[in-house]
């Protein structure tokens, strides 16, 4: 067909813009607050306040890069909410507590030319600010600086100069400014609907499956054609004066299965894509909005209920802190971000952000899509935003409220197993994916390669834009960063050097970060950690290198069982608590180098292996005439009870594992014989009686002491 064609040689020429270096304004990872006086006090910000993200999902490619500087550092003095007031209070200075943030006077205006009297938005989690009439954010500390100069020199407001960032170097100004060139270019360069031959708009939203989506709701959000690149254009109007600050590119790529595929691209690179798309049309009276995952979704939203409608700037990946003041005006704030169990578990954790008794749900099901689809069906949009449950929940449920649950995860069981592993299929086939809100103990003896293999599980995970945080306490993290870059290249990069650059900056996409703790930390410090990283960059999996050393700062006088159950639960709570797949890494107990480890060999285990709702055994056979063979073993899988063993390869030139071929180490090669019916037969009986022998010769050694714990499971596993 002439618009398949058409889309197909629209998409090569996006992935084509999309792979353009295009470099991000920069943001300070701190901020110096110079006084305009007589001194300055430079208070580094411990977090990114910039949330980053990586999605992919079968109908919409999101490719997102965060910072170079990618750690993720323990706040120098965590804030609360009430200390946050409190140090308001003592400065005389009013505020409003919001759903998320608290609303403070700006300071960076004159009394007389504020707009709104309360403009300067508090993140009651982190403390980061933000005034929407200047643009001004910084840290907490910032702002107490800020304040201290105010009353010191007797002020009633501060220039928002006043911040003042790292000085840009030359080439960051000069890609910065070629970055911002090059929104224009693209904005001036696409064409309106309205400035369409019919049909050719009509083959437009054919391509891209909007064909109910009228001309007029295009023009209202100022929706464009970019020709060259066959792609719809979604503007970025932010700022006091409502200036164009940013694109994103959408191109559509048709499928076997007549299922469009999106693919996007913003200019300037998403970690500093901030954009609520819709957000100008937002009256400031208006108290009730529809939050969707998508640019499409909001346009269908729109045009069938006339709702205020806006789009998250990265789908259902991660909610970025900055963009919550943009919500608080909103007393009701419905979600509805997909038609799948992804999109429904991401509005349960958003709603948590924006305040749960505002949030309301649509839950996705059969007469639910997402709201583009659900328009090309014909579907009652007014209805199923109405009928959207409330997010917050009391103590006790019926199985009423719980049945369309129930039937969801029964109808999308793919979904529900989690995420899967595309290295490791026979892991998938028992563990059946990899879940939130779950604990995984991971063990192993002693330089079997456990680090090795859990950063390649990990990093198996994060490829496909599962957000990771790594705690490594053992080994520091430019050692553990060369490790999965190798595995993420899969070849040793200190022979190709030429070619570190191109495999660093792919590596640089992933959604990946960093804690900066090494050698024994104190379990609350780490649990700040995570659950700051979790409220910034949303994360999905935290990895614990390893237990051991989370006990080290703990008092001695208490047992180590004990200390051991505790941070056990710890992090069992936050893994719950936080919808966040938790693996931790314990060491096994001393065991012969003759017996196979099992879960009563995890140091301390009755509280690790009860508290886990997944097992891993990482099995060394030790050999004198070669390397020892390894084998992951699962030993517990609450999801559906499955357990087993698979052998493992280990590739040391890419420092991976793989499953090695099935049988390749069963039959000896032997000597063929003439081509005859005889002669195969013989072969046959040949290869079956050297098998016989190998297994006799096994039956004929000493018995291993087997633990009845184990059971039949590990008699099946032996033989």
């Amino acid at each position: 067909m002439m618009w398949r064609s058409w889309l197909q040689r629209g998409t090569t020429c996006l992935l084509q813009v999309a792979t353009r270096r295009f470099v991000p304004q920069r943001h300070c990872p701190s901020l110096s607050v110079t006084l305009l006086t007589q001194r300055l006090l430079h208070r580094p910000c411990g977090l990114q306040l910039h949330s980053k993200g990586h999605f992919l999902a079968p109908s919409w490619t999101r490719a997102y890069k965060k910072d170079a500087k990618s750690t993720v550092e323990l706040p120098v003095s965590p804030i609360t909410v009430t200390d946050i007031k409190h140090y308001l209070r003592s400065k005389d200075i009013s505020f409003h507590d919001g759903y998320s943030c608290l609303h403070v006077p700006s300071i960076f205006v004159q009394p007389g030319a504020r707009k709104d009297s309360f403009s300067l938005f508090v993140d009651k989690t982190t403390g980061q600010f933000l005034c929407k009439d200047t643009l001004v954010e910084g840290s907490w500390e910032d702002l107490q600086d800020c304040l201290e100069v105010m009353q010191a020199e007797e002020q009633d407001f501060l220039s928002p100069h006043v911040l003042l960032g790292y000085p840009e170097s030359v080439e960051e100004q000069e890609e910065r400014e070629r970055e911002l060139r090059e929104v224009q270019r693209i904005w001036s360069s696409s064409v309106p609907f309205s400035e369409l031959q019919e049909d050719e708009a009509q083959l437009v939203k054919t391509m891209f499956q909007i064909t109910k989506i009228s001309n007029a709701t295009l023009k209202r959000f100022s929706v464009r054609l970019f020709k060259p690149t066959k792609s719809l254009v979604f503007p970025w109007f932010g700022g006091p004066d409502s200036s164009l600050k940013g694109l994103k590119l959408l191109s559509a790529q048709s499928s076997d299965t007549d299922r469009v595929t999106y693919n996007e691209a913003t200019v300037p690179r998403n970690h500093s894509y901030h954009n609520l798309f819709g957000l100008p049309l937002v009256g400031r009276m208006d108290s009730e909005v529809v939050l969707t995952g998508n640019e499409l979704d909001s346009l269908a939203v729109s045009q069938a209920t006339g709702l205020p409608s806006v789009a998250l700037p990265r789908g259902v990946s991660c909610l970025p802190p900055i963009l919550l003041p943009y919500l608080e005006q909103f007393k009701r704030v419905k979600l509805w971000l997909g038609g799948d169990m992804r999109s429904w578990e991401a509005s349960k954790i958003f709603s948590r952000k924006l305040g749960l008794r505002r949030c309301s749900l649509v839950r996705p099901g059969e007469d639910r899509p997402c709201p583009v689809e659900a328009l090309a069906r014909g579907k009652n949009l007014s209805h199923i935003v109405q009928s959207s449950i409330p997010a917050a929940h009391k103590s006790i449920v019926s199985f009423r409220q719980l049945r369309d649950d129930v039937y969801g995860e029964l109808a999308n069981t793919e979904q529900v197993a989690g995420v899967k592993w595309s290295r490791f299929q026979e892991l998938n086939r028992i563990l059946k994916g990899h879940r939130k809100g779950e604990l995984t103990v991971f063990t192993g003896p002693t330089g079997s390669g456990k680090t090795t293999f859990i950063s390649e599980l990990a990093l198996d995970l994060c490829m496909q834009g599962v957000n990771t945080l790594w705690g490594s306490f053992e080994i520091n993290n430019v050692r553990l960063a060369k490790i999965m870059l190798t595995q993420f290249a899969m070849q040793r990069l200190e022979e190709n050097l030429e070619q570190y650059d191109f495999w660093a900056d792919k590596f640089e996409e992933l959604p990946l970060y960093f804690m900066t703790f090494h050698g024994q930390q104190n379990i609350k410090a780490v649990l700040d950690t995570m659950q700051h990283a979790v409220y910034l960059y949303d994360i999905n999996h935290v990895i614990i290198d390893n237990l051991q050393f989370m006990m080290g700062q703990e008092n001695l006088s208490v047992d180590k069982f004990a200390v051991q159950d505790h941070i056990i639960g710890a992090f069992r709570k936050f893994a719950t608590n936080s919808s966040c797949h938790v693996t931790l890494i314990i060491h096994p107990r001393k065991e012969e180098d003759d017996r196979e480890l099992q879960t009563a060999s995890i140091f301390g285990s009755a509280k690790a292996s009860q508290e886990a709702d997944n097992v891993l055994i990482l099995q060394e056979k030790k050999l004198v005439t070669c390397p020892g063979r390894r084998s992951l073993q699962v030993t517990k899988n609450r999801f559906d009870g499955d357990v087993g063993i698979f052998p493992l390869d280990f590739i040391k030139s890419s420092l991976t594992f793989a499953t090695p071929i099935k049988g390749k180490h069963k039959l000896r090669k032997v000597t063929p014989k003439p081509e005859s019916e005889e002669g195969e037969g013989s072969e046959v009986v040949v290869k079956k009686d050297e098998v016989k022998k190998e297994k006799a010769a096994k039956t004929t050694k000493t018995p291993r002491t087997v633990n009845p714990a184990a059971g039949n499971e590990s008699m099946q596993q032996q033989v």
